[in-house]
């Protein structure tokens, strides 16, 4: 009680702010996943032309990151700097999200187009005020590195659940609706009720979140936040381990595709319960091979990090995830008939998805020592600023993601409510090799900037831990 009473970020306040991400995330990974479905099952859009949109929209909406933070950096609000923003941002962002699930009757392609490019611009716009400021809030929680690592690893663990929460509430609402597949009404449905969800979580965050690490406000020009870039080294390096990693996440954007031409309509059976799977529900399969290693790895890693460092544990992670998803899809693509039965691919999920930890614990843990690194080498302390950038790395790597995954299921044929009866073993290939393939080469190409990060070394760390103990003891004595 009395270790616990020392603390600023208690167990409590930690949980509470990891819901109200896995709240932001939830709304995130339900567009992630099912946006270029409803375009081509329910709008009628042209899958190939999907990619193409969602990938220029992502790109210009992400040239607003570096902006967004200005303002978060320029601002001084008494209850912080990312609190505010949160709060101002999560009913526009979860309305925005319902939005892009109502279904309109276009009566041109052009119309429908224009409307699909803008409405993905400003999602993506709506997104990044509530996303910056959310995972900025890790670095302003607390003056203890071990604290906010600790914090990290459990809002990591519920960021990655959040992502891949409409994989089971879709289903679920679905069951509800006595529905197989998922029609407008489902979509519509399940936007408004994680949105719904989404604001209560974001609200328990923000009652119990208190900024306690502060700094003066700071404006900075659009070349200053590029020079910040080209001259921080440590941001950089999470920038391009962002980057050349895009691929890792490619198989959450695709999920929906990728059962529909691995699976057949399922039915399984609990108890007296029967819940049949069909189409677009068919990604819950795939969900429930990936949560078990995926939550076990993100809830272990903060634990080998601290035992092994940041840095090796991710290098390990992602040599491992480079060669099980190699030789996975060449046993799925060439391999043994069992390989590419519903129990060998569950497998093959289970291998994989140990992979995934390290991922995104990382770049969180390393930009909050990179922002006070900074501030204890420059003087100036911009966690808008930079976190902005790792919120630009993210959008453009899923930017990519998005794109080249659902470019590289059009090109293999695969059109919106296509029956299992008329997938082909070229289909499948290709899917899978978008699905498996490179998301395990894109993990071994993020490895290699991460080999130059030096923050991790222990007398570096003591450095930065000394600066920030002695900063916050004069913040307080001031």
């Amino acid at each position: 009680m009395g270790k616990n009473s020392n603390k600023t970020l208690t167990f409590g306040k930690i949980v509470a702010y990891s819901v109200g991400i896995f709240g932001i995330q939830m709304l995130i990974g339900y567009i992630n996943v099912y946006q270029s479905q409803f375009y081509t099952s329910v709008l009628g859009a042209d899958l190939t032309k999907c990619a193409l949109i969602i990938l220029l929209a992502k790109i210009i909406s992400s040239l607003a990151d570096p902006v967004i933070g200005n303002i978060i950096d320029s601002a001084h609000f008494k209850s912080g700097k990312m609190k505010p923003f949160v709060a101002i941002s999560i009913i526009p962002f979860a309305l925005m999200t319902t939005v892009m699930f109502i279904a309109i009757d276009f009566k041109s392609d052009m119309a429908k187009y224009t409307y699909i490019t803008l409405t993905t611009v400003l999602w993506n716009m709506v997104m990044s005020f509530a996303d910056i400021p959310s995972q900025g809030m890790l670095a302003v929680l607390s003056p203890d590195a071990g604290e906010k690592n600790d914090c990290a690893g459990i809002s990591n663990m519920l960021k990655s659940l959040g992502l891949i929460a409409a994989n089971g509430v879709v289903p679920v609402i679905c069951m509800l609706t006595e529905s197989a597949v998922i029609t407008k009404k489902e979509y519509i449905i399940s936007a408004v009720v994680m949105s719904i969800a989404a604001i209560i979580f974001v609200a328990i965050m923000l009652g119990s979140s208190k900024e306690v690490i502060r700094s003066e406000p700071q404006k900075m020009s659009i070349k200053a936040m590029f020079t910040e870039l080209k001259t921080n080294k440590p941001l950089l390096i999470i920038f391009l381990i962002n980057m050349l990693g895009f691929g890792r996440n490619m198989a959450v954007s695709i999920g929906v595709q990728a059962a529909a031409v691995l699976f057949d309509t399922t039915t399984i059976n609990i108890g007296s319960l029967s819940i049949t799977l069909a189409g677009e529900n068919l990604p819950l399969i795939l969900g429930v091979g990936a949560a078990i290693p995926s939550t076990l790895s993100v809830v272990l890693i903060p634990a080998i990090a601290k035992k092994i460092g940041t840095k090796r544990s991710f290098l390990i992670l992602g040599v491992y995830g480079t060669v099980v998803c190699a030789i996975y899809y060449f046993l799925f693509a060439f391999g043994p008939e069992w390989f590419r039965s519903f129990w060998g691919i569950l497998v093959g999920q289970f291998v994989i998805n140990f992979m995934f930890g390290p991922h995104s614990f990382a770049p969180l843990v390393m930009l909050s020592d990179t922002v006070d690194y900074q501030e204890m080498i420059t003087g100036k302390r911009t966690e808008g600023i930079q976190y902005s950038v790792l919120s630009l790395s993210i959008k453009l790597a899923n930017a990519f993601s998005v794109a080249v995954g659902i470019f590289m299921v059009g090109i293999s044929g695969y059109a919106g409510n296509m029956l299992y009866a008329d997938v082909t073993e070229s289909m499948r290939n290709i899917v899978m090799a978008a699905y498996w393939l490179v998301p395990g080469i894109c993990t071994g190409l993020s490895c290699i900037p991460m080999i130059f990060y030096k923050l991790d070394n222990p007398e570096i760390k003591q450095k930065i831990k000394a600066y920030m103990e002695t900063r916050n003891n004069k913040a307080i004595s001031g």
